[in-house]
């Protein structure tokens, strides 16, 4: 049997197929048209695009299904699972700008904003991109998991709505929660039919796409972490405590028996793409000796203000003194960019987080060899690079394991 994840990322879509021994069997890629102004109809055609492009022989040995989208999107339905007005990407800041006295949690500001829009009366559901795309499989709405409703407010330590949300008029769309990786129900008849897929293959509930790339690695244990060396550097940390501070931006995932604290830093790879390409970043990185200082003290920021490990909206970069050698630069800025992971870790463990023992880096960030000496040597503990950190991977793994994909 295989088992089929599903990717919807911020400029397109991804599938990977893996079989029983969790090895990768098929991987396919599907753009939208229009990244900056995708919408539900571009998910609705990279979805089925990807169905097609599936080998027959694996669409009919198709066990599980489960699929992984951007936190924050979300869309309001109708009974038919008909969005009703564009959706609400991540990144849509129109509902926070018209929320008043009264600060929400991000999605469901942007639920009651979608709620006062034309053409919304007959809205049955409030979805995330994830559950939408997994009630087209189902031809059943109304659920979501744990990990999507946390930014609409789900309370995951006590896994329910909170009172004064049940209290708002947007209750009654919203959708019932569940763990990430429950089955959700067996595949509609028309799209088995229409796309020979195994009409015994159970679609499962999903996860958001940073999740699904920490679930890629398989990392379980306490005190190990993710860092997502990206445009940004994104720290991800299984705790056997739950950490919270909206000041530093620092929330947690409930996983299973434990929690994922995770804070993101403005830094990352967004500064160095402001000096290097990529092929003068390989050529300089093979130059430096990690093991010896740089006698800088950068703190590498892209543009001014900073959200973790320190909150500084208005700090600003600090690049100077700037030498005239370009591999002394260049491992300036990656020394500094190993301090503020370091002070990440610390600041997680100071709110309350299991003490950091082991990283594993994904991300682009994660093939330069030289980059994670000076990490290993600031950060004292190993760090690895990650065999699998594609979401689509990740969302496979769910498919497979289910709620078991947890600790």
């Amino acid at each position: 049997m295989f088992y089929l994840g599903l990717d919807f990322g911020t400029s397109g879509a991804r599938a990977c197929v893996i079989d029983a021994a969790g090895q990768e069997v098929f991987a396919a890629h599907a753009e939208y048209v229009v990244p900056q102004q995708q919408d539900t109809a571009d998910w609705r055609v990279a979805l089925f695009d990807l169905l097609a492009q599936i080998p027959p022989r694996l669409r009919a040995a198709l066990a599980a299904i489960a699929m992984d989208g951007t936190s924050g999107t979300v869309l309001l339905a109708d009974d038919a699972l008909e969005p009703l007005a564009p959706a609400l990407l991540y990144n849509d800041t129109r509902a926070a700008a018209d929320t008043g006295a009264v600060p929400l949690p991000g999605s469901l500001a942007k639920g009651m904003w979608l709620m006062q829009q034309p053409g919304t009366a007959r809205a049955r559901y409030f979805l995330h991109q994830a559950d939408w795309l997994a009630a087209l499989l189902t031809g059943a709405g109304g659920v979501t998991d744990y990990h999507n409703a946390l930014k609409t407010g789900f309370d995951p330590h006590a896994l329910s709505w909170p009172a004064w949300i049940q209290a708002l008029p947007i209750a009654q769309l919203l959708p019932r929660v569940v763990a990430p990786g429950t089955r959700l129900g067996r595949i509609n008849r028309h799209t088995a039919r229409h796309f020979n897929l195994n009409p015994a293959c159970i679609v499962r509930a999903g996860t958001t796409d940073s999740i699904a790339a920490f679930i890629a690695t398989g990392v379980e244990q306490p005190g190990y972490a993710v860092t997502s060396l990206g445009t940004t550097l994104v720290l991800k940390l299984l705790s056997t405590a739950r950490v919270e501070s909206a000041e530093y931006g620092v929330y947690s995932h409930r996983f299973g028996n434990l929690w994922l604290a995770g804070g993101a830093s403005n830094s990352g790879g967004g500064v160095l793409r402001q000096f290097f390409t990529d092929a003068a970043l390989a050529e300089l990185s093979m130059k430096i000796h990690p093991d010896q200082p740089s006698g800088l003290d950068y703190y590498p920021l892209p543009r001014p203000g900073e959200r973790f490990p320190i909150h500084a909206p208005e700090m600003l970069p600090r690049l100077a003194p700037h030498p005239l050698d370009d591999v002394q630069f260049l491992h300036g800025l990656l020394e500094g960019m190993a301090r503020i992971e370091a002070q990440g870790y610390a600041r997680l463990a100071e709110l309350g987080a299991t003490p950091l023992r082991r990283v594993i880096s994904a991300g682009g960030g994660s093939k330069n060899e030289t980059w994670r000496r000076i990490r290993e040597n600031q950060l004292g503990v190993p760090v690895e690079t990650a065999q699998q950190g594609e979401a689509a991977f990740g969302a496979a793994r769910l498919a497979q394991a289910g709620v078991k994909s947890f600790p």
